[in-house]
């Protein structure tokens, strides 16, 4: 992420740890488990030591049920949309205790600012799912990917799609609380939010679970609306483009896909200004809910009259 903000400030970047500074992110996680670990002062040290776990554990089950290529998934499940959105969800419960077991005024604010905002952007996140899921017939990530196999739905969804994947995109993005959408530990107002009383290994488990979640956020979209690993192709039958595009591999297309999508994440971060708490919930509740529900009603009259392709 450090590159890609000095690309888009117009500056250099760590270029010293590795060889082009790759090996920054490495020697920042190094550096945070070396870290003492501050005992809190009158903190509920069971909750306090608990959270960091839940979050993280919430991300690694999540990216369990991502089919990353044909046959390459922990778990498979015929209900795998389903299970994606009902486990990430836990990841809330862990912040909400953070923020509440650290004694802090800035803890608990910033916790209450985080879970109003994952929670009304589950709405969102969820229906532009679902759109997907009309349209595929089915909530088994891999059979998404399958349904696909003749055109990603992204373009053969037309607009009820884009408006879905860009609906999707926005709430994922609130939803792990990136750029900006970041309310929960706006700098100026609350110094790190909920955990700004924890350092070294679970202030890293923090910052290792929102990097997750935002590979989550970039898997879920590339497989459900960019094909997963199904390649590039152009028109119907064998020509030379769409020969080249399948000599590509299956787990390369599913990665560069997420990468892609992992940049505009972090693109949004360093391009526009950070939202008030009150502007953040009003962009959901006004105006991408009622849009969400309306994507919904077309895509289902689409999909009532065979109009799709």
């Amino acid at each position: 992420e450090r590159k890609v903000c000095a690309i888009i400030q117009n500056r250099v970047g760590p270029n010293r740890v590795g060889k082009w500074g790759l090996l920054q992110t490495m020697a920042d996680f190094i550096k945070l488990i070396s870290k003492e670990l501050i005992p809190i002062k009158n903190a509920d040290r069971l909750l306090f030591n608990v959270a960091p776990f839940i979050v993280i554990i919430a991300s690694f089950l999540t990216i369990a049920a991502i089919p990353f290529a044909r046959g390459l998934h922990a778990l498979d499940f015929n209900i795998g949309v389903f299970y994606v959105m009902a486990v990430s969800s836990v990841g809330v419960i862990g912040i909400l205790l953070a923020g509440w077991a650290s004694n802090s005024k800035y803890s608990l604010i910033g916790a209450m600012r985080s879970g109003a905002q994952i929670i009304s952007y589950e709405l969102s996140g969820g229906l532009a799912l679902l759109s997907v899921v009309i349209f595929s017939g089915s909530m088994q990530l891999s059979e998404i990917v399958y349904s696909q196999a003749d055109g990603w739905w992204i373009f053969k969804g037309h607009i009820p799609a884009v408006m879905a994947f860009l609906i999707f995109l926005t709430a994922g993005t609130a939803e792990i609380n990136r750029g900006p959408f970041d309310l929960a530990e706006a700098e100026s107002e609350l110094t790190a939010g909920f955990h700004t009383e924890y350092s070294g290994i679970k202030f890293a488990f923090f910052f290792l679970a929102e990097y997750m979640n935002m590979f989550l956020i970039a898997s879920i979209a590339a497989t459900v609306f960019l094909g997963g690993w199904m390649p590039l192709h152009f028109g119907q039958g064998p020509n030379l483009f769409n020969q080249i595009m399948d000599y590509i591999p299956p787990l390369v297309w599913y990665l560069s896909k997420t990468a892609l999508i992992i940049f505009i994440i972090m693109w949004f971060k360093w391009t526009f200004p950070r939202l008030r708490i009150d502007q953040l919930l009003l962009l959901e509740w006004k105006y991408l809910l009622p849009l969400n529900m309306l994507n919904i009603i077309v895509i289902s009259f689409l999909v009532l009259m065979k109009w799709h392709f």
